[in-house]
């Protein structure tokens, strides 16, 4: 039987961006270094293979600081963590590594340089998503308040309309955040914004890369966590740029071959804490099935890195 053609549209840039990427060799720049087990309060990046991966090579993932005991190594997640945190580890004398993006302490930094200038913050996140609570614990109580539709901006009780400044989460969708980012403006019309756009380079790379295959696909796969706030915002672009049909996928696994047939063209992607590994298998899974044609569709290219904290790149 002769298998059906199919066009696979590979977007780049797709999955692992650079604060993932020196997140995880953090982690195991740490084994090591000190050896097993090291701590990891919150999964270091969300992504399940991931996870498991270091989970097996010695590292130990908690939700909180009180589940560490003090002699062992704790890493901080890529997401941030509130201030709190680093100040009970020292408390405890325990040996810590942030592991923090650099792009989400610039908005750390950010939001504290607003702060003493008196301005109180607005931040636009999702409510329970651990960089959204790292973010707004980098200040007291009630200095940030949290907006995630252009609904809620309307009823925002702020201290002083003219005393105001806003932060994003770096994972949001770019033109979603346009939107709330214009009401802001529109009520509050004093508000400072952030120098530079506070949505990371890669969530804006991976989404345009989106934008720019998904009127040609039937469908489009995400490949990433459900609790990946980037990932499951490039399944939502997708949508809006034209794709009709646009799922997340941990893995090859996961497709759901039904809802794909009689397809003509697949758009493939990955959110930036999934692992090329799980990209290639997906790949696979419809070599398996189909006569695949890949076309690369490259809309930017990456060259960012980051070093790891300067702990690990000492001996001893």
């Amino acid at each position: 039987m002769t298998q059906q053609p199919l066009t696979l549209y590979l977007a780049a840039p797709r999955g692992f961006c650079a604060g993932v990427d020196r997140a995880i060799k953090i982690v195991e720049m740490a084994l090591q270094k000190w050896g097993a087990p090291v701590y990891v309060r919150h999964e270091i990046v969300h992504n399940k293979y991931v996870v498991d991966d270091l989970r097996a090579k010695g590292a130990v993932f908690v939700e909180e600081l009180d589940d560490c005991p003090d002699d062992r190594p704790v890493i901080f997640s890529a997401h941030g963590v509130p201030k709190s945190v680093p100040a009970a580890a020292a408390r405890r004398e325990m040996i810590y590594v942030d592991a923090t993006c650099p792009l989400v302490s610039k908005v750390h930094i950010e939001a504290a340089r607003h702060s003493e200038n008196g301005l109180q913050m607005i931040m636009i996140g999702h409510a329970g998503h651990p960089e959204t609570i790292g973010t707004m614990g980098q200040l007291p109580e009630g200095e940030v308040l949290l907006v995630e539709t252009p609904d809620d901006v309307a009823h925002v009780q702020v201290r002083d309309p003219e005393r105001l400044a806003f932060v994003t989460q770096t994972t949001l969708s770019v033109d979603d955040t346009a939107d709330i980012v214009a009401a802001l403006k529109a009520r509050f019309p004093a508000i400072v914004g952030p120098h530079k756009e506070d949505i990371c380079y890669a969530t804006t790379n991976r989404q345009e890369a989106v934008k720019a295959i998904a009127p040609d696909c039937d469908a489009l796969l995400v490949v990433g966590a459900p609790n990946s706030s980037n990932s499951r915002r490039l399944v939502e672009v997708a949508s809006k740029a034209g794709c009709s049909y646009a799922q997340l996928v941990q893995r090859a696994t996961d497709i759901d071959w039904r809802a794909l047939d009689g397809i003509k063209s697949i758009g493939i992607t990955a959110g930036a804490s999934a692992p090329e590994v799980l990209i290639d298998e997906v790949i696979e899974a419809f070599r398996a099935r189909y006569d695949v044609t890949v076309e690369l569709v490259e809309t930017a290219q990456e060259n960012v890195e980051f070093k790891v904290p300067r702990v690990l790149r000492q001996p001893g």
